[in-house]
């Protein structure tokens, strides 16, 4: 029987060739109608035999393109129109669908075989893609997904390339940035004094040669541009470090190929699948003893974060065998935006000697993205490339509502009916490039899902560059707490709208009595929540300066801790430090710009200082990295050692409070009687687990109309110990454990709690 359908497909539905499969699928089942690219969807109009009819909207959702994501498919039966063929028709920019736009995606399997083949007119061509892969979201300067709509409108296709776009049977169909040597961008490599060295493929060879020579070349990828330096070169590394202003921190690698990550470090299944994907993110890994990189590579580090190449102009880097390994960190000097603009090359020439662009312009920047594997499961650190703009869905009323996180690996969210966009990886917002990095970012989200906003959430530190932004966007806002925000990030990001108990162990946070929080357990939901236990505060004398400098922290609690013999405890602990240990003991027993604090990240902090880890920090959360690193050293399935003593007792307020002087006084004695490093380190990640799986089920036990459910969130629990150890010593006692799947447990995910907790204070829900 002849019938006709009306189907409306949502989702990541554009850019990703879905009309070319919706054509192919048409004219496999004989049937006739039109397909047209909608903002955010893909409407379909299909006419013929009912059978084939109902085939075809199975195999919609069985065998959509890779790259697709359905998120809602609609059918309807309407009366036919008698169409004689199937076409597809241009797009409208006329819906209330979602726009749902593809991430950028690693260059495919297809397009390799193409690139590698001599008799094919793309062989080795920088920009080769389709509609599987190639640049998407950071090309795209407005929606719907078309050519005349990003960078590469004025690149006019050659006819070849036109062919293949209007070839609804061809995978190129509507593949936007399509390109070809002929008429695609061209690559061009300059010396550091902007005079022109190399055009086209002999750019690309002369850049090869100078980085096997030790040189520093910047290269322009899909969001910025890299720095890249041979990384086996211990003085090059060395160089780059000191021109970026970056002493410590570490340093990515690209590696050739999968076999050379096998060589350089440990690999799972698990782990090469997540190199191997779509999204080609850096994947934290830890180095093998054997054929290791420089020591300069990842300092006082056993892991090291690296990535396979994602574009084809990454793959022509590593022919001819000059190259096995690159470094390949944002061009950005420490503390600003990543470049990528062309007008900012001048900035460039401060830090390499050559660099390698194009000139397809780059309208949004995106840093790549870092993640680490646990147990099967994805842990993100940064959430950029490959998973940006990518949204989530919600159960919650977020329409119209915006968050602008915190202050560190800032993030933005975006509410939209029933969805919510996570921006990118931004990074510190503590200056003014920054500031207006964060700002291009967000009005272009906002213009892009075309917002109406009504209300503003921020973190309620009155000194964030965020809360001074939100005075400029003259709506109603909300201040939330936030560890708060944590605790409801996690909650979002696995579905949860009951109460739970949040254990938030963090970095730094402005609490509710105008102290430092970071060490919490909060029981409560989106509307409100309830602080029942916490860390006991101790001075930091000196304030953020404390940040960067650990053994101040230490200082400050053994002053705090024995008032009467601290400083010489402390001159034993930090020799040479006398005069600054007296202005310290006067500071902490004045309370001069000393503020109170009970936070995870700098109890690792202290230790870290205390055991000579890391006395100075030269990046955000060194000391607790270095003492992670000798935990995760250990194998899995070794036995927890001994925990070190510590109490818990009630505060003035009638909370929980732990107490771990007597920790920390064992530790002092240990190292001072020289015990081995590693065994003390071992019993201080000990005690902070016993002491949390402890005080949870304390409080389960005092409030036994609570859900016995937990979930881990917060920045120290990208210590990969303590959120597996915590998470099955508390399953073991019954306990539900969640952790977060979509975005950081660091500051990266901070929006989406914030986002969740306003709009529920928004709209009274």
């Amino acid at each position: 029987m002849y019938k006709a359908l009306e189907i409306t497909v949502s989702g990541r539905v554009q850019g990703v060739g879905f009309r070319p499969f919706l054509y192919s699928l048409a004219k496999q089942y004989q049937l006739t109608g039109i397909v047209q690219n909608n903002f955010g969807s893909v409407f379909i109009h299909i006419e013929g035999n009912e059978p084939n009819l109902l085939q075809m909207v199975t195999d919609i959702k069985r065998e959509a393109p890779p790259l697709s994501k359905i998120s809602d498919l609609q059918v309807q039966a309407v009366s036919p129109i008698h169409y004689k063929d199937f076409t597809i028709v241009p797009s409208e920019k006329s819906s209330n669908s979602l726009p749902l736009v593809s991430s950028d995606a690693a260059i495919c399997d297809k397009c390799m075989e193409e690139w590698r083949d001599p008799e094919n007119r793309r062989f080795h061509h920088p920009f080769i893609n389709c509609t599987q892969c190639g640049p998407r979201y950071t090309i795209i300067q407005d929606l719907p997904y078309d050519r005349i709509h990003t960078t590469m409108k004025d690149f006019q296709m050659c006819p070849e390339c036109q062919k293949e776009y209007e070839d609804p049977s061809n995978r190129r169909h509507h593949a936007q940035p399509i390109c070809c040597p002929s008429c695609g961008p061209k690559l061009t490599l300059y010396d550091c004094n902007n005079k022109q060295i190399a055009d086209r493929q002999d750019a690309v060879t002369k850049a090869i040669d100078f980085l096997a020579e030790g040189k520093i070349v910047a290269i322009k990828g899909i969001g910025g541009y890299h720095l890249a330096c041979d990384a086996y070169q211990g003085a090059s590394i060395k160089e780059l470090r000191v021109r970026k202003g970056r002493p410590q921190k570490p340093l990515a690698v690209m590696a050739k190929s999968i076999e050379t990550v096998q060589r350089l470090c440990n690999l799972s299944k698990e782990e090469e699948k997540m190199l191997t994907g779509t999204e080609k993110p850096i994947v934290v890994l830890t180095e093998r003893k054997v054929d290791s990189l420089p020591e300069s590579l990842s300092p006082e580090l056993t892991s090291v974060g690296v990535m396979l190449p994602y574009t084809p102009l990454h793959h022509l880097l590593f022919e001819g065998g000059k190259l096995d390994c690159l470094v390949m960190t944002s061009s950005n000097l420490s503390g600003l935006p990543i470049q990528y603009e062309e007008n900012e090359l001048e900035k460039l020439s401060q830090v390499c000697d050559f660099y390698l662009t194009h000139n397809r312009p780059i309208y949004l920047p995106l840093d790549d993205s870092v993640v680490q594997l646990e147990n099967s499961e994805t842990r993100y650190i940064r959430r950029a490339r490959g998973f940006v703009p990518e949204p989530f869905p919600t159960k919650r009323d977020v329409d119209q509502v915006i968050a602008l996180g915190g202050q560190q690996k800032n993030t933005f969210a975006i509410g939209k009916q029933n969805h919510i966009w996570v921006g990118p990886h931004i990074g510190d917002i503590e200056n003014e490039e920054m500031i207006q990095s964060f700002e291009n970012q967000l009005e272009h989200f906002k213009g892009w899902l075309d917002l109406d906003l009504e209300v503003l959430a921020v973190d309620k530190h009155p000194q964030y560059s965020t809360s001074f932004l939100a005075e400029k966007m003259n709506c109603p806002v909300i201040s939330v707490q936030h560890h708060h925000a944590h605790h409801v990030s996690c909650m979002e990001d696995n579905n949860l709208t009951s109460p739970t108990l949040g254990l938030i162990l963090d970095g730094t946070g402005y609490g509710e009595d105008s102290h430092i929080w970071g060490f919490e357990f909060l029981y409560g939901d989106a509307s409100s929540f309830e602080r029942a236990a916490h860390l006991t505060y101790t001075p930091l004398p000196g304030g953020e300066k404390c940040v960067k400098e650990p053994w101040r922290i230490a200082t400050g609690m053994i002053l705090h801790y024995w008032p009467n013999d601290g400083k010489e405890i402390a001159e034993r602990l930090f020799p040479g430090k006398q005069k600054e240990l007296s202005i310290i003991e006067q500071m902490v027993f004045r309370g001069i710009n000393s503020p109170q604090a009970g936070s995870c990240g700098r109890l690792f902090d202290a230790v870290s200082a205390i055991l000579g880890v890391c006395h100075t920090s030269t990046y955000e959360g060194e000391a607790a990295v270095k003492l992670s690193d000798y935990i995760m050293q250990l194998p899995e399935n070794e036995a927890i050692a001994h925990p070190y003593p510590y109490r818990l007792h009630e505060d003035k307020a009638g909370l929980l409070e732990l107490d771990f002087s007597p920790m920390i006084q064992q530790i002092i004695e240990d190292k001072l009687t020289s015990t081995p490093k590693m065994k003390i380190i071992q019993r201080f990640h000990s005690t902070i687990v016993k002491s949390c799986v402890d005080t949870v089920l304390i409080l389960f036990e005092k409030r036994p109309e609570w859900n016995r459910s937990v979930v881990l969130s917060g920045g120290s629990f990208q210590n990969l110990f303590l959120a597996r150890e915590i998470k099955n010593q508390l399953q073991k006692q019954k306990v539900k454990v969640y952790t977060h799947k979509k975005v950081p447990c660091n500051d990266g995910g901070l929006s989406l709690g914030q986002l969740i907790i306003a709009a529920t204070k928004w709209n009274g829900s």
